[in-house]
Protein backbone atom coordinates (compact mmCIF):
# COMPACT_ATOMS: atom_id res chain seq x y z
CA UNK A 1 0.00 0.00 0.00
CA UNK A 2 3.24 2.60 0.59
CA UNK A 3 4.81 1.66 -2.22
CA UNK A 4 1.67 3.05 -4.05
CA UNK A 5 0.20 5.78 -2.23
CA UNK A 6 3.73 7.03 -1.52
CA UNK A 7 4.73 10.52 0.28
CA UNK A 8 5.21 11.77 -2.87
CA UNK A 9 1.65 11.05 -4.38
CA UNK A 10 0.10 12.43 -1.13
CA UNK A 11 1.92 15.75 -1.50
CA UNK A 12 0.92 16.19 -5.28
CA UNK A 13 -2.83 15.05 -4.75
CA UNK A 14 -3.06 17.42 -1.80
CA UNK A 15 -1.27 20.30 -3.42
CA UNK A 16 -3.69 20.07 -6.44
CA UNK A 17 -6.57 19.86 -4.08
CA UNK A 18 -5.93 23.01 -2.17
CA UNK A 19 -5.99 24.93 -5.31
CA UNK A 20 -9.46 23.04 -6.35
CA UNK A 21 -10.88 23.96 -3.08
CA UNK A 22 -9.59 27.86 -3.34
CA UNK A 23 -11.54 27.61 -6.84
CA UNK A 24 -14.26 26.39 -5.06
CA UNK A 25 -14.26 28.80 -2.46
CA UNK A 26 -13.75 31.72 -4.65
CA UNK A 27 -17.03 30.48 -6.57
CA UNK A 28 -18.73 30.66 -3.92
CA UNK A 29 -17.91 33.81 -2.53
CA UNK A 30 -18.79 34.94 -6.25
CA UNK A 31 -22.25 33.33 -5.64
CA UNK A 32 -22.51 35.16 -2.37
CA UNK A 33 -22.07 38.85 -3.44
CA UNK A 34 -24.36 37.79 -6.73
CA UNK A 35 -21.90 38.01 -9.76
CA UNK A 36 -21.95 35.14 -12.61
CA UNK A 37 -18.49 33.89 -13.57
CA UNK A 38 -17.73 37.00 -15.73
CA UNK A 39 -17.78 39.29 -12.59
CA UNK A 40 -21.10 40.88 -14.27
CA UNK A 41 -23.25 41.84 -10.79
CA UNK A 42 -27.41 40.35 -10.51
CA UNK A 43 -29.93 43.01 -8.86
CA UNK A 44 -28.04 42.28 -5.19
CA UNK A 45 -24.89 42.39 -6.62
CA UNK A 46 -25.73 46.20 -8.25
CA UNK A 47 -26.57 47.50 -5.20
CA UNK A 48 -23.74 46.20 -3.52
CA UNK A 49 -21.18 47.85 -5.99
CA UNK A 50 -23.27 50.97 -5.47
CA UNK A 51 -22.95 51.20 -1.86
CA UNK A 52 -21.07 53.88 -0.32
CA UNK A 53 -17.87 52.09 1.94
CA UNK A 54 -18.53 55.16 4.66
CA UNK A 55 -22.16 54.22 5.26
CA UNK A 56 -22.32 53.17 9.20
CA UNK A 57 -23.50 49.65 8.19
CA UNK A 58 -20.79 46.62 8.16
CA UNK A 59 -19.88 45.77 4.57
CA UNK A 60 -17.59 42.93 4.60
CA UNK A 61 -15.87 43.99 1.07
CA UNK A 62 -15.35 47.54 3.03
CA UNK A 63 -13.34 46.07 5.65
CA UNK A 64 -9.65 44.70 5.80
CA UNK A 65 -10.30 41.60 7.24
CA UNK A 66 -13.02 40.18 5.11
CA UNK A 67 -11.53 41.10 2.08
CA UNK A 68 -7.86 39.95 3.40
CA UNK A 69 -9.13 36.77 3.39
CA UNK A 70 -10.57 36.90 -0.10
CA UNK A 71 -7.31 37.73 -1.98
CA UNK A 72 -5.87 34.92 0.60
CA UNK A 73 -7.67 32.74 -1.01
CA UNK A 74 -7.51 34.28 -4.65
CA UNK A 75 -3.50 33.76 -3.98
CA UNK A 76 -3.96 30.18 -3.53
CA UNK A 77 -5.59 29.62 -6.53
CA UNK A 78 -3.96 32.11 -8.53
CA UNK A 79 -0.73 31.44 -7.74
CA UNK A 80 -0.03 27.79 -6.68
CA UNK A 81 -0.63 26.03 -10.57
CA UNK A 82 2.69 28.65 -11.34
CA UNK A 83 4.53 26.69 -9.12
CA UNK A 84 4.46 23.36 -10.60
CA UNK A 85 7.35 23.92 -12.55
CA UNK A 86 9.54 25.23 -9.37
CA UNK A 87 8.28 22.24 -6.97
CA UNK A 88 9.28 19.80 -10.24
CA UNK A 89 12.53 21.64 -10.37
CA UNK A 90 13.14 20.68 -6.69
CA UNK A 91 11.65 17.37 -7.20
CA UNK A 92 15.40 16.69 -9.12
CA UNK A 93 17.37 17.72 -6.76
CA UNK A 94 15.70 15.21 -4.47
CA UNK A 95 17.18 12.38 -6.52
CA UNK A 96 20.73 14.15 -7.45
CA UNK A 97 21.25 16.42 -4.60
CA UNK A 98 20.12 16.22 -0.97
CA UNK A 99 16.84 17.57 -1.24
CA UNK A 100 14.15 16.38 0.60
CA UNK A 101 10.46 16.30 1.20
CA UNK A 102 10.71 18.54 3.92
CA UNK A 103 12.33 21.06 1.96
CA UNK A 104 9.98 20.49 -0.84
CA UNK A 105 7.06 21.43 1.37
CA UNK A 106 9.32 24.45 2.86
CA UNK A 107 9.72 25.84 -0.72
CA UNK A 108 6.16 26.01 -1.00
CA UNK A 109 5.10 27.73 2.27
CA UNK A 110 7.49 29.86 1.85
CA UNK A 111 6.77 31.15 -1.75
CA UNK A 112 3.12 30.97 -0.41
CA UNK A 113 3.31 33.35 2.40
CA UNK A 114 5.14 35.89 -0.05
CA UNK A 115 2.09 35.83 -1.46
CA UNK A 116 0.06 36.10 1.23
CA UNK A 117 1.84 39.33 2.13
CA UNK A 118 1.30 40.73 -1.05
CA UNK A 119 -2.82 39.75 -0.66
CA UNK A 120 -2.19 42.00 2.61
CA UNK A 121 -0.35 45.28 0.44
CA UNK A 122 -3.41 44.44 -2.26
CA UNK A 123 -5.97 44.37 0.62
CA UNK A 124 -4.95 47.81 1.20
CA UNK A 125 -4.42 49.40 -1.93
CA UNK A 126 -8.04 48.21 -2.78
CA UNK A 127 -9.77 49.52 -0.34
CA UNK A 128 -7.71 52.58 -0.32
CA UNK A 129 -9.22 52.52 -4.43
CA UNK A 130 -12.58 51.81 -2.96
CA UNK A 131 -12.96 54.98 -0.33
CA UNK A 132 -11.14 57.20 -3.02
CA UNK A 133 -14.07 56.72 -4.97
CA UNK A 134 -11.60 54.99 -7.64
CA UNK A 135 -13.49 51.31 -7.78
CA UNK A 136 -16.70 49.80 -6.94
CA UNK A 137 -17.00 47.10 -4.11
CA UNK A 138 -16.87 44.36 -6.44
CA UNK A 139 -13.45 46.22 -7.23
CA UNK A 140 -13.99 46.93 -10.33
CA UNK A 141 -12.48 50.76 -11.66
CA UNK A 142 -15.61 53.41 -12.12
CA UNK A 143 -13.96 54.84 -15.28
CA UNK A 144 -12.64 53.56 -17.79
CA UNK A 145 -9.61 55.48 -18.91
CA UNK A 146 -8.11 54.12 -14.61
CA UNK A 147 -8.92 50.67 -16.23
CA UNK A 148 -7.09 51.84 -19.67
CA UNK A 149 -4.50 53.14 -17.92
CA UNK A 150 -3.42 50.15 -15.60
CA UNK A 151 -3.81 47.86 -18.80
CA UNK A 152 -1.19 50.09 -20.27
CA UNK A 153 1.24 50.23 -17.33
CA UNK A 154 1.04 46.81 -16.95
CA UNK A 155 1.86 46.15 -20.61
CA UNK A 156 5.04 48.25 -20.81
CA UNK A 157 6.28 46.52 -17.45
CA UNK A 158 6.26 43.43 -19.53
CA UNK A 159 8.99 45.23 -21.58
CA UNK A 160 10.95 46.80 -18.29
CA UNK A 161 14.04 45.40 -17.14
CA UNK A 162 12.74 44.05 -13.49
CA UNK A 163 10.19 41.83 -15.66
CA UNK A 164 13.41 40.60 -17.11
CA UNK A 165 15.12 40.25 -14.34
CA UNK A 166 12.39 38.62 -12.39
CA UNK A 167 10.95 36.17 -15.08
CA UNK A 168 14.46 34.68 -15.61
CA UNK A 169 14.33 33.68 -11.92
CA UNK A 170 10.73 32.47 -12.71
CA UNK A 171 11.63 30.41 -15.47
CA UNK A 172 14.42 29.00 -14.53
CA UNK A 173 13.98 28.14 -10.81
CA UNK A 174 16.77 25.23 -11.47
CA UNK A 175 19.45 28.30 -11.38
CA UNK A 176 18.20 29.84 -8.81
CA UNK A 177 18.28 26.70 -6.53
CA UNK A 178 21.63 26.03 -7.65
CA UNK A 179 22.69 29.05 -6.65
CA UNK A 180 21.29 29.53 -3.14
CA UNK A 181 21.16 25.74 -2.11
CA UNK A 182 20.19 25.01 1.18
CA UNK A 183 18.97 21.63 2.76
CA UNK A 184 16.16 20.88 5.02
CA UNK A 185 12.59 22.36 5.40
CA UNK A 186 14.37 25.71 6.58
CA UNK A 187 16.69 25.92 3.23
CA UNK A 188 13.79 25.34 1.52
CA UNK A 189 11.62 28.39 3.19
CA UNK A 190 14.38 30.33 2.61
CA UNK A 191 14.64 29.07 -1.25
CA UNK A 192 10.82 29.80 -1.49
CA UNK A 193 10.63 32.85 0.22
CA UNK A 194 13.21 34.03 -2.68
CA UNK A 195 11.38 32.08 -5.45
CA UNK A 196 7.92 34.26 -3.98
CA UNK A 197 9.65 37.58 -4.04
CA UNK A 198 10.95 37.46 -7.09
CA UNK A 199 7.89 36.27 -8.68
CA UNK A 200 5.74 38.92 -6.58
CA UNK A 201 8.38 41.11 -9.16
CA UNK A 202 7.26 39.14 -12.20
CA UNK A 203 3.28 38.75 -12.14
CA UNK A 204 2.34 41.73 -9.87
CA UNK A 205 0.70 43.30 -13.00
CA UNK A 206 -1.52 40.45 -13.80
CA UNK A 207 -3.31 40.70 -10.06
CA UNK A 208 -3.72 44.16 -10.60
CA UNK A 209 -5.60 43.82 -13.70
CA UNK A 210 -8.51 42.56 -11.31
CA UNK A 211 -9.52 45.99 -10.98
CA UNK A 212 -9.97 46.25 -14.65
CA UNK A 213 -12.30 42.92 -14.71
CA UNK A 214 -13.59 43.04 -11.53
CA UNK A 215 -11.65 40.68 -8.42
CA UNK A 216 -14.77 38.34 -8.33
CA UNK A 217 -14.57 37.92 -12.05
CA UNK A 218 -13.41 34.36 -11.91
CA UNK A 219 -13.11 34.37 -15.72
CA UNK A 220 -10.80 37.05 -15.98
CA UNK A 221 -8.96 35.88 -13.10
CA UNK A 222 -8.57 32.39 -14.81
CA UNK A 223 -7.12 34.18 -17.95
CA UNK A 224 -4.68 35.89 -16.17
CA UNK A 225 -3.63 32.81 -14.24
CA UNK A 226 -3.51 31.32 -18.01
CA UNK A 227 -0.75 34.52 -18.79
CA UNK A 228 1.14 33.72 -15.60
CA UNK A 229 1.45 29.55 -16.00
CA UNK A 230 2.39 30.43 -19.44
CA UNK A 231 5.03 32.34 -18.75
CA UNK A 232 6.69 29.96 -16.39
CA UNK A 233 6.52 27.32 -19.18
CA UNK A 234 10.28 26.52 -19.86
CA UNK A 235 9.42 25.94 -23.80
CA UNK A 236 7.30 29.50 -24.32
CA UNK A 237 7.93 31.42 -21.40
CA UNK A 238 10.17 33.90 -22.85
CA UNK A 239 8.32 33.72 -26.14
CA UNK A 240 4.97 35.15 -24.57
CA UNK A 241 6.39 37.90 -22.67
CA UNK A 242 6.71 40.62 -25.00
CA UNK A 243 3.48 39.53 -27.07
CA UNK A 244 1.12 39.84 -24.15
CA UNK A 245 2.60 43.59 -23.41
CA UNK A 246 1.06 44.14 -27.02
CA UNK A 247 -2.07 42.66 -26.36
CA UNK A 248 -2.57 44.26 -22.88
CA UNK A 249 -1.12 47.82 -24.66
CA UNK A 250 -3.68 47.58 -27.68
CA UNK A 251 -6.11 46.30 -24.83
CA UNK A 252 -5.66 49.77 -23.18
CA UNK A 253 -5.88 51.68 -26.14
CA UNK A 254 -9.22 50.25 -26.81
CA UNK A 255 -11.21 50.10 -24.13
CA UNK A 256 -11.86 54.20 -23.65
CA UNK A 257 -13.21 53.95 -27.01
CA UNK A 258 -15.34 50.72 -26.81
CA UNK A 259 -16.85 52.29 -23.24
CA UNK A 260 -17.52 55.39 -25.49
CA UNK A 261 -19.10 53.48 -28.19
Amino acid sequence: MLSIFNIRSALWIAFFAAIVVAWSVMFMMAIDMDVDLLGRPGDLGLAMAAMDPRMPMYMPMANFGPLFAMWAIMMAAMMLPTLVPTLRSYEDLIVSANGSRAGWLGVLLGYFVVWVVFGAVITGVQLALLYGGVVDMLGIAHSPWVAAGLLVVVGLFQFSRAKEICHGVCHSPMMYFIGHWKTGFRGGLRMGLGLGAFCVGCCWGFMALGFVGGVMNLAWMGLATLFMILEKLPAVGHIVIKPMGVVLILAGIALPVWASL
